[in-house]
């Protein structure tokens, strides 16, 4: 389970510090592939759960999000925005607030659920720090979607999967918000 979580990490930490909104749906595709690979290590057999919840994050947050965003992303007017501002000041907050969340994961880091603990942890750090120095709505979204994708990988370390309804109502969830946020994004004149 510490490869995809790494995986995760990274595609979740290198855009809020290095990557523009263009490359947002790269991003989120990368997120999806990792939260897939989660889901199939987490449960040992094929169930209809297991089946319809890699299926749920193939493709509906690796291959419709993605989409979505890329597509508001085109009819905004400026993709080269970075998600988090370059500069000294807010990467320190930044790297604090990851040592901090690492530190609410505790101690023994080879421990799956402590090491996706802190994972979850800085990517709730990392959205709260976006969503409080950028305030396009292009990062925003992207930020909710970060913080959609968290919760997640907090649903993967659950010794029992939540129920097939809640994990339904969820996809609606993060459905309604891509969709919604897309649209908003792609009509400038209603934003401002």
């Amino acid at each position: 389970m510490r490869l995809p979580l790494m995986l995760f990490l990274l595609s979740a930490l290198a855009p809020v510090f290095f990557g523009k909104v263009r490359t947002a749906p790269l991003w989120l595709a990368l997120q999806a592939v990792a939260l897939a690979w989660m889901a199939v290590l987490h449960h040992a057999e094929w169930s209809f759960h297991t089946l319809s919840a890699v299926l749920e994050l193939v493709l509906v947050r690796g291959v419709i999000a993605p989409w979505l965003v890329q597509r508001a992303i085109r009819l905004r007017a400026d993709p080269d925005i970075p998600l988090m501002p370059s500069n000294l000041f807010a990467w320190a907050i930044g790297i604090a607030l990851i040592v901090l969340a690492f530190d609410f994961g505790g101690a023994a880091m080879e421990d799956g659920p402590a090491l996706a603990l802190g994972v979850v942890g800085a990517m709730v750090a990392m959205v709260l720090l976006i969503l409080s120095t950028n305030s396009a709505p292009c990062a925003q979204l992207v930020a909710v979607l970060f913080m959609e994708n968290a919760i997640a990988v907090f649903e993967s370390v659950l010794p029992v999967p939540w129920p097939w309804p809640v994990h339904l109502m969820l996809t609606v969830v993060y459905l309604l918000t891509v969709g919604m946020g897309s649209w908003l994004i792609g009509r400038p004149e209603v934003v401002r």
